[in-house]
């Protein structure tokens, strides 16, 4: 689902009200975890983590006036999703996380290509999406998205 919103801080209070605090959770703990250079702002019409243009001019090949999206949270219809597109883009990132989650959260992984869905909004391991968060660079990110979209 899409929600009008400017901002992240317009988004969280377009949400559902039950879904607020948990929303909030999951932005402070990014937020906190997430390298430098890493810019918050609404991007696809979810609170978004982007690489800029000031450092990646180039931008989103798809659309080059957007700036390069990393890691984005969403309150859709019926979970909260946490994409990650260096989980998509790095194995060794995949199964690192793959292996973390069971330790964190006793029920199965939900989970697509770059997006991690929870269905129960009070079993969402912050720590585990923060150290996620934590795990790449800008420039880490630069670098494999480049090498990845030369194939």
């Amino acid at each position: 689902m899409q929600y009008k919103a400017n901002t992240p801080d317009e988004y969280i209070d377009a949400i559902p009200e039950e879904r607020r605090a948990v929303m909030s959770s999951l932005r402070k703990v990014i937020k906190a975890n997430i390298p430098k250079g890493f810019s918050e702002e609404i991007n696809y019409g979810m609170i978004g983590y982007v690489v800029p243009h000031s450092l990646y001019p180039g931008g989103y090949h798809c659309d080059p006036k957007l700036p390069l999206p990393f890691m984005n949270i969403a309150s859709q219809k019926n979970f909260i999703a946490v994409y990650h597109s260096g989980i998509y883009a790095d194995k060794d990132l995949m199964d690192w996380f793959v292996g973390e989650y069971p330790k964190h959260v006793k029920t199965k992984l939900d989970m697509g290509k770059s997006c991690i869905r929870f269905k129960k909004i009070d079993q969402i391991p912050l720590e585990l999406i923060g150290e996620l968060a934590s795990k790449m660079t800008t420039q880490e990110w630069i670098n494999i998205y480049e090498a990845n979209r030369k194939k």
